[in-house]
């Protein structure tokens, strides 16, 4: 697909998001943000997009919500004019223990991380079929693209990135025969958490075969390649400096 006066809508606006939406500006997208709480970052985002000369617009939504989802989705293409692109980045991640991790917190994780993607989805596909063709990419996560869980901690976050995977391979079946391309990007060490102590970033350069973190800019690679391919869909693609295969 062309990229070139086409719409973008990304689910958060901050840190990897706003990468990828800098990225896509730069080949000449216009691009719709969500936030909902990191509104300062995305309008920092927004900025970088306008500033590359093209359209950008913040929305505020809980995506845990799903009237808020169609909201988004309806009200990005109102403001875009068209839409040719989804991409589903919003996400919860926290480390809690097991014994903590009650019906509330399991909501909140999956809500966001998994069922957002579908439902945000389901509101792109009338508006990608009127494009004539579009493209999803949903995020998912080294780990769970790895097929086995590695940290505790993170059971609903794992589970919802796992579902995922099949969310994006479902898609891409049900989607093929109207051009829309479905797929997924895993991140592996691309940029460390806030709090990372320098113990702990040397401990996963250590554990990455490529022997550093990835960056935002790695992923924004990946967007684009999955944007701009015409015969990819129902992949998930590990972009983790070989993580997987250590």
């Amino acid at each position: 697909m062309q990229l070139t006066d086409r719409a973008v809508l990304i689910t958060g606006g901050k840190r990897i998001g706003a990468a990828v939406a800098q990225a896509l500006a730069s080949r000449g997208m216009d691009v719709a943000l969500s936030f909902n709480r990191s509104k300062q970052e995305a309008e920092a985002a927004a900025e970088a997009i306008r500033a590359a000369g093209r359209r950008a617009f913040l929305f505020q939504a809980d995506l845990s919500r799903g009237p808020e989802c169609q909201a988004l989705v309806d009200n990005a293409v109102r403001a875009l004019g068209r839409l040719d692109a989804l991409v589903n980045m919003a996400s919860v991640y926290a480390s809690v223990p097991l014994d903590a991790t009650d019906e509330a917190l399991w909501d909140a994780v999956v809500d966001v991380d998994l069922k957002a993607a579908f439902l945000c989805a389901r509101a792109a596909v009338p508006h990608l079929r009127a494009a004539g063709g579009g493209r999803i990419v949903n995020f998912s996560d080294w780990v769970a693209a790895s097929g086995r869980p590695r940290y505790k901690g993170f059971l609903p976050y794992y589970v919802a990135k796992r579902g995922v995977i099949g969310l994006t391979e479902a898609l891409a079946l049900e989607l093929a025969a109207d051009q829309i391309l479905v797929n997924a990007v895993a991140p592996g060490p691309i940029v460390a958490p806030p709090g990372t102590t320098d113990e702990e970033s040397t401990a996963v350069e250590v554990a990455t075969p490529l022997g550093r973190w990835g960056g935002e800019g790695e992923i924004a690679k990946a967007v684009v390649f999955l944007l701009e391919s015409d015969f990819v869909t129902g992949e998930t693609i590990r972009v983790d400096g070989g993580r997987h295969v250590k």
